[in-house]
Order: C-alpha cells, then structure tokens, then sequence
C-alpha cells in the first residue's frame, strides 16, 4: 500500500483485547478508530500503523458476520491490516493472476475485496485484498496478469470498506476451499490452529521492519 511510504514510517498498531490503552476510549464507530488511530499516527510522527496477525481483537463484536446462533465466535483475526485515514494506492505483492473479486457488503465485512493467485516453483496460493474502494472492483477481469507492484485498486472509506476507520487488511491464502471474491480473515479459537497453517503471517512476504 502506498509505496511511496517507507516502512521506516509505519508504526505498530495493538487492537487486542489484551491492550488495555484501548479501555481510556470510547471506540465504537469508523469515526472514533479513524481519531484513535491518526492520533497514534500523530504521536509517533508515522503514516501508517501495522499490525493484527493472530490478534485476538473485540472490534467485530458489532457484527452479525463474526458470530450468530449457528457458529463459534470469531475474533483472532489471521491476516495483516495497514492503517491510514486517506485513499490511498494499493499494490500487487507478487506477480499472479485475478483469481477473484466481489464487494462484501454485510456491516463487518471486506466491502470490495481482490484476490490474487500466484505461483512460484509449481506452488500455488493467493493473496487477499480487502476493504478496497468500489471503484477498484471496475473492469476487473478474471485471469487478467498482474505484475507485482502493480497498483490494482483504491483503499476504500466507510461505509464501503464495512464501515471500518480506512485500511488495508491483507491476507495470504494457500487453500481457497473452492471459495470466491471472499474468505474469512477472522477465525475462531475452535477452528485458529487451521487458519494458521492455512493462512501464514503475511509479514514473511512483506518484511515489515519499523
């Protein structure tokens, strides 16, 4: 994302359960993490905050589509999310292929989302793009090449994104399990140990050194 921007510049974002700095706010809204975030943004003098693999967060408590009746509870989320209250460019990591595409609409959701299918040396896995602009998702074709560092999409705002404060949540996937357009980027404590495994830390790609 936004690559003009220097990882010398990110900055470490805790959204744990666990932190308890997030307890002296009142975060309920995209508007209220949009003012916590640039605030820590602000303090550290950065443009961008990282962070979230296998955090276990309290943030998707507001939506439907991390718990109901019929399933567990999901709330480790298991990709990467970069923070940044603008519009900014978003970048293919690898060289691949659109695999696919679809806007995510429930509250909590991806809104528009890519994903990419890569190979290197006859291994085959994905990478996931989400909380994009809706705009990103025009003229998109399944199979079209893309080459890494190829700007593919827009960061979405809310409400578009899922109604989250602007960021990127991004996601290596190794196993679709045959699914398009979307795939769970939050997992529950019963079913974390597969998405782990299924889903390694997007850090080993992007090598984030802040």
């Amino acid at each position: 994302m936004a690559p003009q921007i220097s990882y010398q510049q990110y900055v470490p974002l805790n959204l744990s359960a666990t932190n308890t700095d997030l307890e002296n706010y009142t975060l309920v809204t995209a508007q209220d993490y949009e003012v916590y975030i640039q605030n820590i943004l602000d303090k550290s003098n950065s443009k961008i905050a990282f962070g979230g693999y296998n955090e276990v967060r309290n943030l998707y408590k507001r939506s439907t589509v991390f718990k109901n009746q019929a399933t567990d509870e999901r709330n480790i989320h298991i990709g990467v999310d970069l923070w940044i209250n603008e519009q900014a460019t978003i970048h293919a990591a690898l060289d691949g292929t659109i695999h696919s595409f679809q806007n995510n609409t429930a509250l909590g959701d991806y809104g528009p989302t890519i994903i990419l299918q890569h190979q290197i040396d006859g291994f085959t896995f994905h990478t996931l793009y989400g909380h994009l602009s809706l705009e990103t998702l025009h003229n998109l074709t399944v199979g079209a090449a893309v080459t890494a560092g190829q700007m593919i999409g827009t960061l979405g705002l809310p409400p578009i994104n899922g109604d989250y404060a602007p960021h990127l949540h991004f996601q290596i996937i190794i196993d679709m399990q045959n699914k398009t357009g979307d795939y769970p980027g939050v997992a529950s404590k019963e079913s974390i140990n597969y998405y782990l495994e299924n889903c390694p830390d997007p850090n080993y790609l992007l090598n984030i050194q802040s």
